[in-house]
């Protein structure tokens, strides 16, 4: 999830891919208060968080004030997403490089709460939804480290189809890693989301 404003893929474990029928309905909740901004910007200065994400120019970490600012912004959307019973918040999802003109964005997340690890797939579909019929938007691409499988698999599950490779220019502790690019079209994201169905070998073909 690139462009190099945020980081855009974010996702500490394996999600589920199908949703329970029965499931308490996930809501997106807007950073439209003091205290969702703060939750947010707690989640996002946790070292386990931060060191997966590019906020542009070196910068990992964002502060209440800074995300306040990004969100005010036509080229970031966030949302909390809810869990549970309670909506209890669970994480963050985003949207950033935001381009009206080109009609595309980036796609990240961030499990806040580790308490409800297998919500973060849901989140992301419930985003591109948004990204592909309110935005109007018809590309999201996002990016992770190559040591993220976690990440990798949430990708997968959405069906984003790996397109590259940007080679040691993310570093954690000192090590130089890869990231890996992907993206998903709007026409592929209605055509194979009507229950989050898994995802086929084929899917994940890179473009030559």
């Amino acid at each position: 999830m690139s462009g190099r404003t945020v980081g855009h893929a974010a996702w500490h474990r394996p999600c589920i891919t199908e949703r329970r029928r029965h499931s308490p309905i996930m809501k997106l909740l807007p950073l439209d208060s003091p205290e969702r901004i703060e939750l947010v910007a707690d989640w996002l200065g946790k070292a386990e968080n931060y060191k997966w994400l590019d906020f542009g120019n070196g910068v990992q970490r964002v502060t209440p004030i800074t995300l306040k600012i990004m969100s005010q912004r036509d080229i970031h959307v966030f949302r909390i997403y809810t869990a549970g019973d309670e909506d209890a918040p669970a994480g963050v999802v985003g949207l950033t490089n935001v381009d009206r003109n080109f009609k595309t964005a980036s796609l990240w997340a961030v499990l806040g709460n580790k308490r409800y690890g297998g919500h973060t797939t849901e989140a992301c579909h419930h985003m591109l939804t948004l990204a592909f019929t309110e935005l109007g938007l018809e590309a999201v691409n996002a990016w992770t480290v190559e040591i993220n499988i976690p990440a990798q698999r949430v990708l997968e599950a959405l069906h984003f189809r790996h397109i590259g490779r940007q080679r040691q220019c993310h570093y954690i502790d000192g090590r130089p890693l890869d990231r890996l690019l992907f993206d998903l079209l709007a026409t592929e994201h209605r055509d194979s989301h009507a229950g989050l169905e898994r995802t086929r070998a084929t899917d994940l073909r890179p473009v030559r």
